[in-house]
């Protein structure tokens, strides 16, 4: 089984992550794990495992290094902040343009707790999805890249990303427009991290800030229809940036130094 896992490190990888995420079901729908049915934090637990087998301590502690990578460039912070909460914030704009209730004053008001919301998904495994990406984006992403396009990788990531939601859609804790969703995030998410010297950490910043802004204060605000629409427009939206980012970038999606980043 060793030898296994050392020559086929990417397949145990999404294997093992679909398997320990996907056990939280049968305790989500008994009551005993009330958060998702999910394991969130299941992807970076497997990326341990299959670094402490094919490489050992240097392994896991170039994953772990990567995950407070600060250094990146303060441009990279505000891309990593700014886009999904101008997504987001756009796409409840349109919404109320389109003939959705506008959300009241108080609901507005409610920002003022965003920076504890967004701690407790930064820091807490399995509170937010910022622990789904030492995974996807510290473990997965480089070695995707391995002989691939960045676009091409990005494309193979985002459906199996988009797959490990589906329980989170069966159960109507997100729409279906997620699926849109996520593979243009992928794409925009991906071009950070490679832009980023490989850091597992502004990725994580940038994904607490998408949950914290569209789940945690835009989701709230519609009901019914107009929540629908928010998530089609937020999906249609993300894609949409995706397409520039693709064009400006190249279909190379600038990849860079993937042995660097997998190494730490």
């Amino acid at each position: 089984m060793m030898s296994w896992v050392k020559r086929h490190p990417l397949i145990t990888f999404f294997v093992l992550t679909y398997a320990l995420s996907w056990v939280a079901y049968p305790m989500w729908a008994s009551g005993l794990y009330p958060i998702a049915p999910v394991f969130s934090f299941a992807p970076f637990l497997a990326a341990l495992v299959v670094l402490a087998i094919t490489h050992g301590k240097s392994g896991v502690g170039g994953l772990l290094r990567r995950m407070v990578r600060w250094r990146v460039g303060l441009r990279w912070y505000a891309v990593a902040l700014l886009i999904p909460a101008g997504i987001t914030v756009a796409a409840a704009v349109l919404n109320v343009l389109l003939g959705a209730q506008a959300p009241s004053s108080a609901e507005l008001g409610s920002w003022t707790g965003l920076l504890v919301t967004f701690l407790a998904v930064l820091l807490i495994p399995g509170l937010g999805g910022a622990w789904e990406e030492p995974g996807w984006r510290g473990f997965a992403l480089p070695r995707l890249q391995s002989g691939r396009s960045a676009l091409f990788a990005s494309l193979i990531l985002g459906v199996l990303i988009a797959g490990w939601h589906l329980p989170l859609m069966f159960v109507g804790q997100v729409h279906y427009a997620d699926l849109l969703t996520i593979m243009g995030a992928v794409i925009i998410f991906n071009w950070v991290f490679n832009n980023a010297n490989g850091s597992v950490l502004i990725i994580m910043l940038m994904h607490a800030t998408n949950n914290t802004i569209s789940g945690q204060l835009f989701g709230t605000m519609f009901s019914g229809a107009d929540s629908v629409r928010q998530s089609w427009l937020v999906a249609a939206l993300w894609c949409a940036v995706a397409i520039v980012v693709v064009v400006v970038a190249g279909p190379a999606h600038l990849s860079r130094k993937h042995k660097k980043q997998e190494e730490g």
